[in-house]
């Protein structure tokens, strides 16, 4: 079983940077697809960015393009989330998540695509 654990939330103002991480435990962390995704009140959860498993290959979602950063250490299993020029529209709760399909699929950005979830962690920016 799989463990993933969020931190790094809180609440910032618009234009600030925070930075996410993801702590896994247990399963073989440097062999999985790492995601993050964010819901927001009232709305679904939907996909920000995606990590390979090497590291060497990320997506992102057109709404942070440009302004957010995945990346991991397999040596720490652990993944981040960069978050640069937040906008209030970021405001959510941003979920860590881990598909376990031996092979980087860019494509894979559903919900249902991934085998493990954190509990996540609140990020809330006010304008």
């Amino acid at each position: 079983q799989v463990q993933l654990v969020e931190s790094g939330g809180g609440l910032v103002q618009a234009g600030d940077s925070l930075r996410l991480s993801c702590a896994a435990a247990g399963g073989t962390f440097s062999t999985y697809t790492m995601g993050w995704f964010r819901q927001a009140p009232g709305k679904d959860r939907e996909f920000a960015a995606s990590i390979s498993w090497n590291g060497r290959s990320t997506n992102y979602a057109d709404s942070v393009k440009g302004r957010f950063t995945i990346s991991r250490d397999n040596a720490k299993n652990t993944v981040y989330l960069q978050m640069n020029n937040l906008k209030p529209e970021d405001t959510a709760a941003y979920y860590c998540a881990a598909d376990r399909t031996s092979f980087y699929d860019s494509t894979r950005t559903q919900v249902g695509h991934m085998h493990y979830w954190g509990k996540g962690t609140l990020v809330t920016v006010s304008s």
